[in-house]
Formats: structure tokens, sequence, C-alpha cells
């Protein structure tokens, strides 16, 4: 009988050292990663210079992170909505050159460009808009139905 009890004494043995030299063969390469940039540095000079990357890594996260909130906000101040409308003012001559074209930021704000095309020549007009309504001048039927039919650039 104690002969079996050695035997599998032994048996445990091996099965234990084989799962030591398994964990210590992970340690082991997993360390040997962290050392192959070829620097002779010990373990907490490796592990201080990762956590000194790490601290600068998050330094430029939040700059980012701030310029981009900048942006976001200034993004709300360009053309992010166009219409247009083109017509003929004139119904028995001529065909639809003279046209309606708005141009707003997310807040309806910009400016009513409008193109008169008569038969003695072509006039220009332009009128800011704030919130949707016109400043110095008010806005024509065709103009507000322009400003609210204009359409975001993109679908994001």
């Amino acid at each position: 009988m104690p002969l079996k009890l050695e035997i599998l004494a032994i048996f445990i043995y091996l099965v234990w050292l084989l799962v030591l030299t398994f964990f210590f063969v992970r340690f082991f390469l997993y360390y040997s990663r962290l050392l192959k940039n070829g620097k002779k540095e010990s373990l907490p000079a490796l592990l201080d210079g990762i956590i000194e990357k790490e601290e600068k890594t998050d330094k430029k996260i939040e700059e980012i992170s701030k310029r981009c909130s900048k942006l976001e906000y200034e993004s709300l101040l360009h053309i992010q909505k166009v219409g247009l409308l083109r017509f003929n003012p004139f119904k028995d001559t001529g065909g639809d050159q003279s046209f309606i074209l708005a141009l707003l930021d997310s807040h309806d704000t910009g400016v009513v460009v409008s193109s008169l095309h008569t038969r003695t020549g072509t006039r220009w007009y332009a009128k800011r808009v704030v919130k949707g309504h016109g400043i110095e001048y008010d806005l024509s039927e065709d103009e507000q139905k322009v400003l609210k039919e204009s359409k975001f650039l993109s679908k994001d």
C-alpha cells in the first residue's frame, strides 16, 4: 500500500511541476515581450515608462477632445442648409432663369440671395436672415418657402 501512495504522490508532484512550469513559461514569454524593444531596463523602470506614456496619452486625448468640442460648436455656424427655388417671373415668356437661394447655418441664420431675370437684365438681391426671419427687409412668400424647404447638407 505505501508503494501506491508514493507513486500517487510522485504523480501529483509531476502534475504540480508541469502546472508551475506552464505558468513560469507564460510569465517568461510575457516578460520577454515587455523587454523586446532592446533596452535593458528593470521591470519597475519599464512600468514607469509605460505609466508616463499613458499620462502623456491621456493629456493628448483631453486636448483632442477639447478641440473636437470646439470644432463641433463652430460647425454649427457653418452653412448646413441649402434651399433653391427656380421660377419664371413672367408666365408668358422665358424660362425658369430666376431663382432664390438660401444658405443657412444650423440656427437658420444666413443669407437669402434672389436673382430676378427680366427682359432688360438680371437683378440680384441679398437679405440677411437671423433665426428664419429677415433682418433689414421682410422676406417674400417665395423666400419664406425656400427657408422652410431648405435641407441639411449632411444626413449626420
